[in-house]
């Protein structure tokens, strides 16, 4: 446990916290599940990877880490590190199904979690000190919770907003517990470099930089104003986020998505354009099921190609608002025509833009194609029931056997809970 000022007893800070923030953070998550599930693979390095040809390591175990082996590093040179190394294909499904019983059994402290990715959460537990006590004990109940509902270990950060919580949550990993009190959260972070905060990337970063700003002490410094002008809000909430005062509310419903997309690695210097059509319908499938599943439509999509030299795209429009795989199909073939020149390919993506609420009222003159409707509405239907592409067109029964990805924006409810 990582608690501060040091020797504070077990239910350290027993006043009543102005604000309560906890920040629960699953070590390992992927591959803790897999040894869970595998008992003779408790204890001994394991690589994730995407299906059992995957090249690339999604994540691994404490153990796999402990030989240097990372996440994003391609498999051969993780071997090299670590010749015992278990290769487990993922399991997306799986993985959701137990991040969403540990999201549920967390309401048992609180209504309000915000469940920030597969495997993170916020709970915010301001207004219940009166019916479970202080901070501390709520968040070990909640770690505790979490080890009852899935047999996993997480580390826990508590403090009086989101981003001091999260910074605490990964000081002490694997099962940790760290405890800043929002009134010692300035000076705790004082010293810190400010691209340790979450949401300060690198172009953040060298701003700040070059305005005399490496450690959040030094924001201190620095007018709210600077970086009002710069970056608007965001860049007030930073100033603020770097002296242990972050603003920003838990966001405890699913934002409206700005695009529903897929994409696919395909094989390496793919010229063949049969091939890439037999991937590109594969995508134009999964992105207008979404679409139809959260009744969105979209008449705007990005159409890529990722190239040596990088991507090459185009982003094509409909004439009207859909959610019909054939219309997005005959984007991605005129795409193919007339933009791509024959060059090497390596991974495809199909995006809808800006997708919006469907069934809205059709203009005068506009048609819709209800036996269109009516076929994707059985299709969805037995796909649903049965499994992803029971119904499918016939190309796709050479699609890629890759299986599913688990995006990291992966939520419990809404637009977003896909894999």
């Amino acid at each position: 446990m990582n608690i501060r000022p040091s020797d504070t007893p077990r239910d350290a800070c027993p006043v009543h916290w102005p604000r309560a923030i906890i920040l629960l953070d699953m070590n390992a998550f992927f591959a803790a599940i897999e040894q869970r599930d595998n008992p003779a693979w408790r204890g001994r390095p394991l690589a994730i990877t995407n299906g059992a040809q995957g090249t690339c390591v999604i994540t691994c175990s404490y153990e796999a880490r402990a030989w240097g082996v990372k996440t994003g590093m391609r498999l051969r040179e993780a071997r090299r590190l670590c010749p015992e190394l278990i290769q487990c294909p993922a399991r997306p499904y799986r993985y959701a199904a137990v991040s969403t019983a540990i999201m549920q059994a967390l309401t048992a402290i609180t209504p309000d979690v915000e469940v920030f990715s597969v495997d993170e959460a916020f709970l915010d537990v301001t207004r219940c000190q009166r019916l479970h006590g202080t901070p501390v004990r709520m968040a070990r109940r909640a770690q505790r919770l979490v080890h009852e509902t899935s047999g996993l270990l997480c580390s826990v950060g508590v403090s009086g907003d989101k981003t001091t919580a999260k910074y605490a949550a990964k000081l002490d990993k694997p099962n940790g517990f760290t405890v800043i009190p929002p009134w010692e959260a300035r000076d705790r972070l004082r010293d810190v470099p400010v691209t340790e905060l979450c949401g300060v990337n690198r172009g953040i970063g060298r701003f700040l930089a070059e305005h005399g700003v490496h450690t959040c002490g030094d924001m201190a410094r620095l007018p709210i104003s600077v970086l009002a002008r710069r970056f608007g809000n965001p860049g007030r909430r930073i100033w603020y986020m770097a002296q242990g005062a972050d603003p920003e509310k838990l966001q405890l419903g699913v934002a409206a998505p700005k695009s529903v997309g897929h994409g696919k690695v395909v094989p390496p210097g793919t010229r063949d354009c049969q091939t890439l059509l037999v991937y590109l319908e594969h995508m134009a499938e999964k992105v207008a099921a979404r679409l139809r599943r959260h009744r969105l439509q979209a008449s705007h999509f990005f159409i890529g190609l990722r190239l040596p030299a990088g991507w090459l795209g185009d982003k094509p429009r409909t004439s009207l608002p859909t959610d019909d795989s054939a219309q997005i199909m005959a984007l991605c073939r005129h795409f193919l025509s007339t933009v791509w020149r024959g060059e090497p390919v390596a991974q495809i993506q199909v995006t809808a833009l800006n997708p919006r609420p469907a069934n809205t009222q059709l203009d005068l003159f506009q048609y819709a194609d209800e036996r269109r409707q009516r076929v994707n509405a059985a299709q969805d239907a037995v796909n649903e029931r049965y499994g992803e592409f029971t119904l499918a067109p016939a190309r796709l029964l050479n699609r890629s056997s890759m299986p599913n990805v688990i995006s990291p924006a992966w939520k419990p409810s809404g637009h977003r809970k896909t894999v």
